[in-house]
């Protein structure tokens, strides 16, 4: 019998954000500007049985919706095999992939095949020598060949994600609404957030997202109706282009009032807030088949202790040091 996740506040939990490894092969500044350090101890990543326990888990509690991020995901040479395992659930009717493009084009077919409907990319400016400056790597022709490819394939939705970058990117607002006039993309741009790792990028860059939106409003569009059980992000649709362009502004008030999603690590933790001061770890009841049970009683149990909000206007930004050790 399929249950449902619920915290104290009403809000219900069908969307999980999963984490299958916090390795990337980009540098972005704004997240890992000296790339991926292992660290020396730490446990190991869910391994495929333990992730698909996982998956068995959450189809009886209700989810509808699974994001495999990273990190960069598809660096995990089992990734196909993951995002094939999720598809197969007939109660999960949405496998969403956040990659940051890096051999799209090669791969954007197996991604299809594996059950993959939903594809966000992760670009931060149409320009190549600024998309390198930030990402520290070059290639961003291939990611728009490979975009190209994914609008011919009948997935439901093709997104970009964009950090507001203050002095980098935020009076490139026209490039993007061009860019997207013919194309059928969600163009999301996601205000720059603080972690433990990225103070002085944060005190210099941070735009607020109320300033760009205000700008598309005074432009003609105009904010589409929040559909019911849909998540925080707000977007605008304009008439006369085929896009459509959404905010994740996390620092705007109410933002966690239509929060639908956790999330959890690459290694087995739940964490109730992408802000929050504690991971809460899944993985002893991963270990065997006969463990589901507990595992629905746990997450049923931590969801009893979620807060309403986070406490980024406070200055609280939680526990994570930067954003690749979650998938944002």
């Amino acid at each position: 019998m399929r249950q449902s996740l619920t915290d104290p506040y009403g809000r219900t939990f069908s969307y999980i954000r999963l984490s299958i490894t916090d390795r990337c092969n980009f540098k972005c500044h704004y997240c890992l500007p000296n790339g991926y350090q292992c660290t020396p101890g730490q446990e190991k990543h869910l391994e495929l049985e333990e992730i698909k326990r996982l998956i068995n888990g959450l189809d009886d509690l209700g989810v509808t919706k699974i994001r495999i991020t990273g990190g960069e995901p598809t660096l995990r040479p089992d990734f196909l095999k993951i995002a094939e395992y999720i598809a197969s659930k007939p109660h999960i009717k949405t496998v969403a992939l956040t990659t940051n493009g890096f051999r799209l084009k090669q791969r954007i077919q197996s991604y299809y095949d594996a059950g993959i409907n939903h594809l966000n990319v992760s670009i931060d400016s149409l320009d190549p020598a600024t998309f390198t400056a930030v990402t520290q790597m070059r290639g961003l022709e291939g990611i728009f060949e490979g975009l190209a490819m994914a609008l011919e394939l009948p997935f439901s939705h093709v997104k970009i994600n964009t950090v507001l970058l203050r002095g980098i990117n935020d009076q490139s607002l026209n490039e993007f609404t061009e860019w997207i006039k013919h194309r059928p993309i969600s163009l999301r741009f996601i205000e720059l957030m603080r972690a433990a790792d990225n103070k002085e990028y944060f005190e210099a860059h941070h735009v607020h997202a109320s300033n760009v939106k205000n700008q598309l409003l005074e432009q003609g569009w105009s904010i589409k109706p929040r559909e019911k059980n849909a998540g925080p992000a707000v977007e605008l649709t304009h008439p006369s282009y085929e896009g459509r362009i959404g905010f994740i502004a996390p620092y705007s008030k109410d933002f966690c009032s239509t929060c639908n999603r956790l999330r959890i690590t690459s290694r087995g933790e739940l964490r109730l807030c992408l802000f929050g001061n504690e991971n809460h770890s899944l993985r002893p009841h991963l270990q065997k088949d006969e463990d589901k049970d507990q595992l629905i009683a746990k997450i049923h149990k931590l969801l009893n202790i979620k807060e309403r909000s986070h406490h980024l206007q406070e200055g609280k930004y939680g526990i994570t040091k930067h954003f690749a050790s979650i998938g944002g």
